[in-house]
């Protein structure tokens, strides 16, 4: 009892990790148009990301039972899969930091888990028809309702504009932009910050032998993930930011503006109906879709290209990332 009582806060800590990289690694998702438009000085840009995290983080946990139990039943789990798991996510996350490539946490996490779950119970055992079509959903349709979200937003607001002195339009801008830096990061805490919630929930439910209807997030679990993400997003994320910020769009105050609010609402309409879908895929776009609505030379397009590239192989290097590390795990520890 007392070896699983470790097991079980090695499996915590590590989820904490796999948040406060997640944090760092995703910091770009709501100041990246922020710093690029000089709207907010980087590092006031970075605290009010970590400020806003920790709040979105607590307004829900639809995501964090879609990811707890929506993949995998609670009563097939082991704290090896879980272990796998988390340990494949780290790892490509760390890989796409070190590289700036804004690759998405999110599906790093719940396919890692997908991965783990085949090696463990079959590729049968994974609910392929809950949340794994969540996770699918949102990694199609958020980059689709990103871009034209935000330009149809950023049209509106040419429109609504366009009798002002481009002065006055860019001062406003700049002001309206801490706005929507604040809530794409409240969205951004809303989503991401609840997978780590599922996955701790998850080896709670391995260790006391839950079942799916038994699957209730503790408030302190809701706590820690908060706490560790927004410490993660103050670290910051410098080489992302630049990717998105700087190199994929030329971006004026007012196309960041549209592109945070655009991105911002998909995200958080996504939380509430407990689809966990990436922040990284939904901004990028909403980037692009601002950065588009003018004219497509605008946008650079082989950045925007690693950054699709990025998205295609996440799911399938993390599935045989998590199922060689679980395989490695079962073969060294013996257990499951």
């Amino acid at each position: 009892m007392l070896t699983e009582l470790l097991v079980l806060i090695l499996i915590v800590a590590l989820a904490l990790a796999f948040d406060f990289i997640n944090g760092f690694h995703d910091t770009a998702n709501a100041v990246a148009t922020s710093i690029a438009t000089r709207a907010l000085a980087p590092l006031q840009a970075v605290l009010l990301a970590a400020a806003f995290n920790v709040l979105g983080a607590l307004s829900g946990t639809a995501v964090a039972k879609t990811v707890g139990k929506g993949i995998i039943p609670p009563e097939l789990a082991t704290h090896t899969l879980v272990i796998a798991a988390l340990l494949s996510a780290i790892v490509w996350n760390l890989i796409t930091w070190r590289y700036g490539i804004p690759s998405s946490s999110s599906h790093a996490l719940i396919f890692s888990i997908v991965g783990a779950g085949i090696a463990e119970s079959g590729i049968h055992a994974i609910k392929w028809g809950d949340g794994v079509a969540k996770a699918l959903q949102g990694l199609v349709f958020s980059p689709f309702f990103g871009f034209l979200g935000a330009m149809l937003l950023l049209t509106l607001l040419l429109w609504l504009v366009a009798n002002r002195r481009p002065s006055w339009v860019n001062r406003f801008f700049l002001r309206a932009q801490v706005v929507s830096a604040a809530y794409m990061a409240f969205s951004h805490g809303s989503n991401d910050a609840q997978k780590t919630m599922g996955i701790i929930t998850l080896a709670l439910a391995t260790y006391y032998g839950w079942s799916g209807e038994q699957f209730q997030v503790p408030l302190w679990v809701i706590l820690s993930a908060a706490l560790a993400m927004g410490i993660g997003t103050a670290a910051g994320g410098w080489r992302i930011i630049k990717t998105i910020g700087f190199q994929a769009v030329a971006l004026r105050p007012i196309d960041g503006f549209a592109a945070e609010v655009a991105g911002a609402t998909v995200i958080e309409t996504a939380s509430r109906l407990g689809i966990p879908l990436s922040t990284t895929h939904t901004i990028s776009s909403a980037i692009l879709g601002a950065g588009a609505t003018q004219r497509l030379s605008s946008v650079r397009w082989t950045i925007a290209g690693r950054i699709v590239t990025a998205w295609i192989v996440t799911i399938p290097a993390c599935i045989a990332l998590s199922w060689l590390i679980y395989t490695l795990l079962h073969l060294l520890t013996g257990s499951r």
